[in-house]
């Protein structure tokens, strides 16, 4: 190598990331990519059926989602592609208006992720409390749990000892060795044997027919009128929403797994930057697969960008080249890995009894309140903001208890101090305002808020009609011991929020 060659060749080797050079590392992601993409292709073609369109569109959603969003993403080895939540929110659009339209839809929801993500949407994540958190986690093993009953309702009976085998296969093959995943043992196996054997059990191929061509750029068949955009828009705001709230939650969960951190921000672009792509390549959309991810990140062990891309990757090879191998893929086998991801997913130890015994009873309100509606609706959007709404109700009842007040006489003085402890804001504010002797108290008064603070324009009105009471009896009022923001606030609205 020339000599002023080398430090650039060091600058390569210096941005190269570590795992490129462990073969284990590799080995790891490829095989996870594999099983992933082998997971995803039952599960696009039944959301292309959801959406009303043909399977191929799912299947392209998919490859073009995971293999954009390895690259452009903030959260590695989580898988995005075209999901259940964002099919429902769609499918209205394209029965009444056609595929074009769905098609711009997605490309303005990947706008709108962009903007969102710009302004900073992914901070609101901060909010989430764990009880949520963890509602949602167990909500989405129910989910998926629930999404492969079907698979076992009115089915030939050798579907349920294939089943079986390969739960038995997932759980002890590991015991052996973790060299390969157990998921993709337990495919093979399972394929080879009714292959050899000519059992006749549900396979993929029975989902849909699979691509035999990549998928080709182009515009969404629309007219480029006001008319087209006021149509689309609504649809692809609320994709927008579901996509990034999914993708988030799913994103945080895969920090707790992993203890890493991502960025959220990159994340939430990263998700609208592959579903313009998705778009233009003619796909449905999608957004973080939760499933996916747990099979990618939990079961497989997979910890980079690099599965991810290959999960997309193989996803196409798998189609195009191996179309009539992967079609007879047993259903049987996908479902038993699906099944052992609820398993690995859901959080036994939130419900043992033991934690429930110490748990609060708010947490588990929210807890239950969350799962609830996300199984009731089956939109894990919807589930995460009544728990998140659930647990600020119980938060601000809580908080408005723990203002307290106390009253000290000073008859020496011909005054009485009420010294004021806690947080005051709407819900503690106005509960404070009929705790005052107004008739009684000598003619000088002190609220003394040393131990307090001021949250909102609620506290200063009650503050402001503590001394109007007070006044209309001859009496005055002095307030006393502000902190620098509450008397900020104070001295910015007191006066100025009654029109009399």
């Amino acid at each position: 190598m020339p000599p002023s060659a080398s430090p650039f060749a060091a600058r390569l080797r210096d941005l190269r990331p570590g795992w490129l050079s462990d073969p284990k590392v590799w080995r790891t992601e490829v095989l996870a990519g594999l099983v992933v993409a082998l997971a995803l292709i039952p599960e696009a073609i039944s959301f292309s059926i959801i959406a009303g369109v043909d399977p191929a569109i799912g299947l392209f959603a998919s490859f073009t989602m995971a293999v954009t969003i390895s690259v452009v993403g903030g959260r590695r080895a989580m898988i995005s592609a075209a999901t259940g939540a964002v099919a429902l929110v769609i499918a209205p659009l394209n029965r009444e208006h056609g595929f074009g339209y769905l098609v711009a839809a997605v490309i303005l929801a990947g706008v709108f992720q962009i903007a969102l993500g710009a302004l900073g949407v992914a901070k609101l994540m901060r909010f989430v409390p764990r009880s949520v958190m963890v509602g949602f986690v167990n909500s989405l093993a129910i989910l998926i749990f629930m999404a492969q009953v079907p698979e076992m309702h009115d089915v030939p009976w050798p579907v349920y000892p294939l089943l079986a085998a390969g739960l038995a296969l997932m759980v002890f093959f590991p015991k052996v060795t973790k060299v390969v995943p157990a998921p993709l043992v337990s495919i093979v196996i399972l394929t080879a044997i009714t292959v050899a054997a000519g059992i006749a059990v549900p396979t993929v191929g029975d989902k849909g027919e699979l691509p035999s061509s990549l998928p080709v750029p182009g515009l969404p068949d629309v007219p480029f009128t006001m008319d087209t955009l006021t149509t689309v828009a609504p649809y692809a705001l609320a994709m927008a929403l579901v996509g990034l709230m999914e993708s988030l939650m799913t994103a945080k969960l895969v920090d707790d797994i992993t203890d890493t951190r991502s960025s959220k921000t990159r994340e939430s672009i990263g998700q609208g930057i592959a579903n313009i792509v998705t778009g233009f390549f003619g796909g449905m959309g999608g957004c973080a697969m939760i499933g996916q991810t747990m099979i990618n990140v939990k079961v497989s062990g997979a910890r980079t960008r690099l599965s991810t891309f290959l999960a997309g990757a193989f996803l196409m090879v798998l189609c195009i080249a191996f179309g009539p191998v992967v079609s007879d893929i047993p259903m049987a086998a996908l479902v038993a890995v699906m099944v052992m991801v609820c398993f690995a997913t859901f959080d036994w130890h939130s419900i043992a009894p033991k934690t429930l015994k110490r748990m609060p009873a708010g947490e588990i309100t929210v807890m239950v309140v969350t799962v609830a509606c996300v199984v009731a609706t089956h939109n894990l959007a919807v589930g995460v903001v009544a728990g998140s709404v659930t647990a600020m109700v119980i938060f601000a009842k809580r908080v408005a208890h723990h203002a307290e007040m106390t009253a000290v006489p000073d008859h020496h003085d011909g005054k009485v101090t009420y010294s004021v402890t806690g947080a005051l804001f709407f819900a503690s504010a106005n509960d404070l305002v009929g705790r005052f002797d107004y008739a009684g108290d000598p003619d000088k008064v002190v609220i003394d808020l040393t131990a307090a603070h001021i949250w909102d324009a609620s506290s200063v009105a009650a503050l402001d009609a503590i001394g109007t009471k007070y006044a209309q009896r001859g009496k005055t009022v002095e307030i006393i011991g502000l902190n620098m923001p509450s008397a900020r606030i104070h001295e910015k609205l007191s006066g100025e929020l009654t029109g009399h």
